[in-house]
């Protein structure tokens, strides 16, 4: 059974763990805005998705682009939690993995990590 909550609070969630971002990572973050959508139109039970050009495989040609994008999938994150205990503690996962992508963290890394 998944949990009800409104947008409102759900943007205030990924507000808040975004603002756990240590400031070092924070102001080393660059041409990145995160969004937050229902759901991935191709993968439905995904929780979140980095798209863009990590941090570390940027070139001297890195310029003039779109920034990245990081999604924050809320009904896909509301589907799979209890409470809204659950749902502070997997947006903030969710969150700090995908910001992780942007500093050229990958998936195997991340699991290792505890932040699969």
């Amino acid at each position: 059974m998944s949990v009800e909550m409104t947008r409102d609070r759900f943007e205030e969630l990924v507000g808040e763990s975004l603002d756990l971002i240590p400031p070092d990572f924070a102001a080393a973050m660059d041409n990145v805005v995160v969004l937050i959508e229902d759901r991935n139109p191709d993968e439905p039970t995904l929780l979140g998705l980095y798209h863009g050009v990590a941090l570390t495989e940027r070139t001297s040609d890195y310029g003039g682009v779109l920034p990245d994008r990081i999604f924050i999938y809320r009904e896909a994150i509301l589907d799979i939690c209890h409470d809204e205990d659950d749902v502070v503690n997997e947006v903030a996962i969710t969150v700090v993995h995908e910001i992780a992508h942007h500093f050229g963290v990958d998936d195997d890394r991340l699991h290792e990590l505890g932040w699969g």
